[in-house]
């Protein structure tokens, strides 16, 4: 006998009844589901284990399987956040060009704990950010050429503020910039 499927009469296996979004019946394994959860997220981006257990608990899995999975996860070296935390900082630093303190509050917000925070951060040298910063000025006064001065140094402050740069030193950098293009200016670092 056939069933609906066109296929012989057989018992039915949990393998068949996968939906075709590829969801299980409600009785599997919390544990296999957050496992494939956590593969599929992790296979897209690295993500810190702060990021994988909010995911898991926002889709209402028990917090023992959460704390199972996660750890499992952390054995298999699958969850290493100082790790990512590396690779953040230092990727994020030489793509967008952002400041010490920027990086961090992006992983703060990522769930890293502060001390591995801190720990990334430190590989970054004074030189590292100045030398980021005076790249970040350079291109920014390039591109406000034939602007009145004013308004090139403003957008260039700005560009430096918003990638996180203290006022202290985008104004040395702005300043140091201008001066090596030729233009006479008269910048003070702000009162802080």
């Amino acid at each position: 006998m056939r069933d609906r499927r066109g296929t012989e009469d057989r018992p039915v296996s949990p393998e068949d009844e996968v939906s075709p979004g590829g969801s299980r019946p409600p009785g599997e394994d919390p544990e296999a589901r957050a496992r494939a959860l956590c593969l599929r997220m992790l296979t897209h981006s690295p993500r810190t284990r702060a990021q994988l257990e909010r995911a898991l608990l926002r889709r209402e899995f028990p917090e023992e399987v959460v704390e199972s999975v996660l750890g499992a996860f952390g054995d298999a070296g699958l969850i290493d956040d100082a790790a990512f935390a590396n690779a953040w900082v230092s990727s994020r630093h030489h793509s967008r060009g952002l400041s010490r303190r920027a990086l961090a509050r992006e992983l703060r917000t990522r769930g890293v704990a502060e001390d591995t925070v801190r720990d990334a951060v430190d590989h970054l040298s004074d030189e590292d950010e100045v030398a980021a910063a005076r790249d970040l000025a350079r291109r920014r006064l390039a591109m406000s050429r034939g602007k009145e001065r004013d308004t090139r140094i403003r957008r260039a402050l700005g560009a430096l503020a918003r990638k996180g740069y203290s006022s202290g030193l985008a104004y040395r950098v702005v300043r140091e910039e201008l001066e090596r293009e030729g233009v006479e200016v008269d910048l003070d670092e702000p009162d802080l």
